[in-house]
């Protein structure tokens, strides 16, 4: 996320699409009430439903779920129709200008698919730049040349017209008008809009292309980089950004720095394939630094114990072309290519796609270590619907961890601010931080490696573990030395020339902090566990724990707040508020400006000095924002695919209806007997409303934390489906009957609410209803979890089961994230038909 959540208070115009901000992310929600009360600024919300974002919009439009590229690329097109791009924000920091292959083949001259799709997967050689003798590549400062980025981008979206955009989303044409024009006002220098998303955009199978798309029109308008601009993520917990800037996810390492494969065996091979290289002579390709981070991250692995090629050596490759993500490894757990299983804070019996699969799968295992707060659905899998115990071998360890308030350390939030959170109070009974339990798991391995021997025995046995000390029997795990850790640290003494003042040396000695990423090395020199962290601990301490409320610019950085990566920057590319010559586009919020000698306000995201021509997106090779994507699986530029499950009978755009590189799961040799989907090449009348899952305030995730909160459950006892009045009507439905939800995965039985909020679609000329279920709840209900049916006084606090019962094991084909937001389903009333 480039900008954070106090900052939407500068923002002029706010497009709520792909989230529900006022009920799930209530705090948020206070800095834009702000910007609606102190400037005037105006709120869109777009959503399926009409949401309690929507009932604060100044302006609502409808729109069929799964439909978000269609609409938005109407709104691309009337922006290049309209002239209302910000025409020298692009032409300087964007790749608007550059020229592409004129082999390169659009969708609209291609039935529906880009050049180079064979066999499923996309060969991109018609997708690059042309270039001169020297590699640079070409450019057209004036943007007319048919193959330049900003044509083939007009050329591309001039398909996207209010009429047809209508036809796909159900959204009327006069709604459509109204919101591009509101939101294209704001492609000026004294405007700014910003993009609030969630779930709703991610989960399907266009998620990624659907953000591409609105970074596309943020670019266009010279949204990125400023103050109240931005495409911000709304994440589900507090510490999403925290897990994925270290690395949850199976393609990267901490930091973001791509995982080694098979094909890269040795550092060398690791450091070229993954530092890119630029012939762009004003770019600062700031990942041409990756040599200084993997070497830095690999000493903080295994300390001084091994050289650096040594450690690369021991950590874990994948294959080539490998994907591990959450699908595939149920998916492999399910044929029985697992034997055992660490369920660390989660509940994928519940939160998975197809969770009948996903029980289905735990129940070949070996065995299976449950971390968690409280029983859950995934640790009492195999006593839970359709299981029986005498039949299952996989045995179960529960290990009780602590809750957030009963240990310390730190989260990132959703705007990558680095807070630390302090212990209220001790654990209860044996539960342990998670710290604790990680440490002597590994402690314990350790020692019967170096007792016992076994498979890549130096990996583990020479990995350091300074991390804490024995309390009695328990290691005890102390947060701030990992903290340090993650900072970085010299390992020798060293003299350095400051990388920002040539000719200024700094003499370090051995254990002296890294002040920031600029000072990491590339011979073994320094350590860092995540290079994004380093300037987090200095010697003013741990910079985290800081509550300073100072703001100088008066624009919400408060800089002195805790931390933020990078460098405590609070507004990434900053240098794309100011213009090529150092003048910030709009004075009256200015995010940096040049006094003279230097830049003030944020800290200046390797901006050259002014006019030096040093583009501000310094983490891209070429130094410029990408209209144009070849990195992308699905195309360079986004195309509107219907979701795989959807309730017309083909693509009102072109010949190719669905998403031509999503991984499907019923193919021959791909996934297995219960993977299952409806409505995909034409439509099935059992299964006729789209479907879409959500939250609600009252629930956190599974509700593995909130289902035994009487006060919670009180508001929101259970499973219920939502359903329009004018389907409810249609179906004999009334508010408070049972019913049942079904799909072509399975069954959940809900209460029924009946609200005005959804109303049927006219999708070309035809009425489609679209319902949705809330993923909150599972099939445990009791007060104390214990499973005892002959208690009957066991407290009843919630009932229901999982909405992911019905969700698909189908994802997007660049995170392969499950498509929960767009399937096919029918409801009923209980015992009716």
């Amino acid at each position: 996320m480039t900008n954070h959540w106090v900052d939407f208070k500068n923002t002029d115009v706010f497009l709520i699409m792909g989230s529900n901000p006022a009920s799930n992310h209530p705090v948020s929600f206070k800095w834009i009430m702000e910007a609606v009360e102190k400037r005037g600024a105006k709120i869109i919300c777009v959503d399926p439903r009409f949401t309690q974002s929507a009932a604060k919009a100044h302006l609502y439009a409808p729109l069929r779920s799964g439909t978000d590229i269609a609409f938005l690329g109407g709104m691309i097109k009337y922006i290049l129709d309209n002239k209302l791009y910000f025409e020298e924000y692009i032409k300087h920091y964007t790749n608007a200008t550059f020229l592409v292959n004129p082999a390169l083949r659009l969708p609209g001259d291609n039935k529906g698919v880009f050049s180079g799709l064979v066999n499923g997967k996309y060969e991109k050689d018609t997708w690059s730049y042309q270039t001169d003798a020297n590699g640079v590549i070409r450019k057209d400062p004036t943007m007319k040349d048919k193959n330049c980025v900003f044509q083939l981008l007009k050329k591309h979206y001039a398909r996207y017209t209010p009429e047809l955009v209508s036809r796909i989303t159900g959204t009327p044409e006069d709604k459509l008008i109204e919101v591009y024009k509101l939101y294209g006002s704001t492609g000026k220098p004294n405007k700014a809009g910003v993009e609030l998303y969630a779930m709703g955009w991610t989960q399907h199978t266009v998620g990624a292309q659907n953000i591409r798309t609105m970074a596309i029109i943020q670019l266009l308008l010279g949204n990125m980089g400023i103050a109240g601009g931005g495409v911000a993520a709304l994440r589900g917990e507090s510490n999403v950004q925290g897990s994925t800037d270290y690395a949850l996810l199976f393609h990267i390492l901490p930091g973001y720095m791509g995982i080694p494969t098979g094909s890269m065996p040795t550092l060398s091979a690791y450091n070229d394939k993954r530092t890119p290289k630029t012939k762009e002579k004003n770019s600062l390709n700031w990942w041409k630094n990756f040599p200084k981070y993997s070497s830095s991250f690999l000493r903080a692995m295994y300390g001084e114990n091994v050289r650096p090629e040594e450690a690369y050596a021991m950590i874990p490759k994948i294959d080539d072309g490998a994907n591990y993500s959450w699908l595939n490894l149920f998916d492999q757990m399910y044929k029985e290519k697992f034997t055992g299983f660490f369920a660390w804070g989660m509940n994928p019996a519940c939160s998975g796609a197809h969770s009948n699969k996903v029980r289905q799968a735990l129940s070949k295992l070996d065995w299976m270590v449950n971390v968690n707060l409280f029983d859950n659905e995934t640790g009492s899998f195999w006593r839970g619907p359709g299981m029986d115990p005498a039949k299952i071998k996989t045995e179960v360890f529960m290990l009780p961890c602590a809750a957030s308030i009963e240990k310390e350390g730190s989260i990132t939030n959703s705007g990558r601010v680095m807070q630390w959170r302090y212990k209220a109070v001790n654990p209860v009974g044996d539960a342990l931080p998670d710290g604790d339990i990680m440490s002597e798991i590994f402690l314990k391995v350790k020692a019967l490696y170096e007792k016992k021997g076994g498979p890549h025995k130096d990996a583990i046995t020479k990995m350091p573990w300074p991390y804490g000390k024995m309390v009695g029997k328990h290691f005890h795990y102390d947060p701030h030395m990992v903290a340090r850790e993650i900072n970085g640290y010299f390992l020798v003494d060293k003299k350095l020339e400051n990388p920002t003042k040539k000719g200024e040396f700094k003499e370090f000695k051995k254990g002296d902090l890294v002040p920031s990423f600029a000072w990491l090395q590339d011979d073994g020199s320094t350590c860092s566990g995540n290079w994004l962290y380093c300037n987090s601990i200095s010697d003013k301490g741990n910079l985290a724990m800081r509550r300073g409320q100072a703001d100088a610019t008066g624009l919400g950085l408060y800089p002195e707040w805790a931390w933020s990566w990078p460098v405590n920057r609070r507004i990434i590319y900053n240098g794309a508020s100011v213009d090529p010559s150092g003048n910030p586009w709009d004075p009256t919020r200015a995010v940096i400006k040049w006094n003279g000698e230097k830049w003030v306000g944020d800290v200046p995201d390797g901006v050259g000095n002014p006019g030096s021509g040093r583009p501000p997106f310094i983490m891209k090779p070429d130094g410029v924002a990408h209209l144009f994507g070849p990195g992308m699986a699905d195309g360079p530029f986004p195309e509107h695919y219907e979701p795989l499950e959807c309730p017309i009978e083909g693509n009102l755009l072109s010949p190719q209806k669905n998403n031509p590189v999503v991984k499907r799961f019923d193919k021959p040799g791909v996934g297995s007997d219960l993977d299952v989907y409806s409505n995909v090449t034409s439509c099935d009348p059992r299964y006729p409303f789209i479907c879409s899952t959500y939250r609600v305030s009252e629930h956190w995730q599974t509700g593995v934390l909130t289902r035994w909160c009487p006060w919670l459950a009180e508001m929101q006892p259970g499973m219920f489906v939502e359903i329009g009045e004018e389907l409810a009507k249609e179906k004999g439905i009334v508010s408070g009957d049972r019913c049942i939800v079904s799909s072509a995965r399975g069954e959940v039985e809900c209460s029924a609410i009946v609200t005005p909020r959804f109303k049927p679609f006219t999708v070309d000329g035809n009425p489609i209803h679209q319902i949705g279920i809330p993923w909150h709840f599972g099939w445990i209900t009791t007060k104390d979890r214990v499973y005892n049916p002959g208690d009957k006084k066991a407290e009843v606090f919630t009932h229901g089961d999982s909405a992911n019962l019905l969700v698909p094991t189908i994802g997007d084909p660049n995170t392969m994230i499950p498509e929960s937001k767009a399937f096919m389903a029918n409801v009923m009333k209980k015992g009716g038909k």
